[in-house]
């Protein structure tokens, strides 16, 4: 027999958790449902500043059911396929969940195994590849920074959109700094490999990125893929987006950012546009061609970038349609691309880039962010997780 709810919320991340808390508060927790598997709740920004050596990988976690909002009921399942026509989401051990509206909030899969050699080797003592993304693996970049002593590093980044689009680079800040403390940067090189055609994806925030990078003697190419890693070999494998050509070079050190997607469930269902992302209209958050579905946040196809503040601008609108819908009450609710990319380019410092749809710069405070400062560091190591835990997931903010 199927087991009904009114709303009905895939995926207990930031997003999901968001907007639960935010329509409690409006409704009730008693009509929500999420859909999670996981006991753990991490909050992944920090994880540059783990894989920096700042915080432990511990400090990012907290208990999943201590995060529930009040009189949610918690599925700890995983959903394997939705119907949107019969309203219907089938997983993995609960049986078939029937919804009269639907959140999507799963969040990416990472990858690996798009990349030969990288899911065998990431994190693995001896062999140099490092990833900050995932909680099992952030901790090796530490320890293959600390340890250093001097050769090639490469970052990389890959082509697909990628949860927190700075993130690649931002561990190079952290590294080069690093080096120079203990003592090997001048018999190091760092190199920013980054399959995009463009630095970082506001033009705004360019010229500081690439002025940073230069005076500090870093390097950076465009449009090079990382296709295959050689572990026994400590080589790297890249591949010209445009022209097809490949590289190899050789790495002492390479933290890699590993191709993302949603997870397969939806990449290949019914929800997704031709690439495999929840397609929503951009502004209304709104499915396309099923009205009583919503998506937010990373698996959906708003093209901005992958950040838990777009998230937080995000949930409200999901929100304030979803329940407008329901009421049979004209939906005003519209997201504008707002995303914010702290950008940490050393301890104590980061240029704190905001911009929305148009890339355009929306900024927050009174002052040029595209200055390193300290103030913008502070904000994201020591407030934002504090405004995170405590504000945004409690759907006060």
């Amino acid at each position: 027999m199927d087991t009904h709810y009114d709303i009905l919320i895939l995926g207990g991340g930031t997003g999901g958790l968001t907007v639960a808390a935010q329509l409690a508060d409006r409704i009730g927790g008693k009509h929500i449902a999420i859909v999670e598997p996981s006991t753990r709740h991490y909050y992944q920004p920090l994880w540059t500043l783990v894989g920096g050596g700042i915080f432990t990988r511990e400090e990012s976690g907290r208990d999943e059911a201590d995060l529930m909002p009040d009189d949610v009921t918690w599925i700890q399942d995983a959903a394997t396929s939705v119907d949107p026509e019969a309203r219907r989401v089938a997983t993995a051990a609960s049986g078939t969940l029937t919804y009269d509206y639907l959140v999507v909030a799963t969040g990416v899969v990472l990858q690996w195994s798009k990349i030969p050699g990288l899911a065998e080797s990431v994190g693995k003592p001896g062999t140099g590849v490092v990833s900050n993304y995932s909680y099992d693996t952030v901790a090796s970049t530490w320890e293959a920074i600390r340890s250093f002593r001097g050769g090639t590093a490469l970052f990389t980044e890959p082509i697909t959109p990628v949860k927190c689009g700075g993130a690649p680079q931002k561990i190079m800040y952290l590294a080069e700094e690093a080096f120079q403390a203990s003592g090997v940067r001048d018999n190091s090189r760092l190199v920013f490999m980054n399959a995009k055609p463009v630095l970082f994806t506001a033009p705004h925030y360019i010229p500081t990125l690439d002025r940073i990078i230069k005076s500090r003697g870093m390097e950076y190419q465009l449009g090079e893929e990382l296709v295959a890693i050689r572990p026994e070999a400590h080589e790297a494998v890249f591949r010209n987006v445009k022209a097809g050509t490949e590289q190899v070079m050789r790495y002492d050190m390479v933290h890699v950012t590993p191709p993302m997607a949603p997870p397969d469930f939806l990449r290949t269902g019914p929800l997704a546009n031709a690439d495999g992302w929840v397609e929503v209209d951009k502004f209304s958050l709104q499915h396309v061609r099923h009205p009583q579905v919503f998506a937010l946040g990373d698996c959906s196809s708003l093209p901005t970038s992958k950040t838990g503040a777009a998230i937080r601008k995000q949930a409200p609108v999901v929100v304030e349609n979803l329940l407008a819908l329901r009421a049979g009450q004209p939906m005003t609710g519209s997201y504008d691309g707002y995303t914010s990319c702290p950008v940490v380019t050393g301890r104590g410092k980061l240029v704190m880039a905001e911009f929305n749809y148009a890339k355009e710069p929306i900024e927050t405070f009174p002052a040029d962010q595209r200055r390193e400062r300290f103030s913008m560091y502070a904000l994201k190591a020591y407030m934002l997780p504090r405004l995170y835990w405590h504000g945004m997931l409690k759907g006060r903010v």
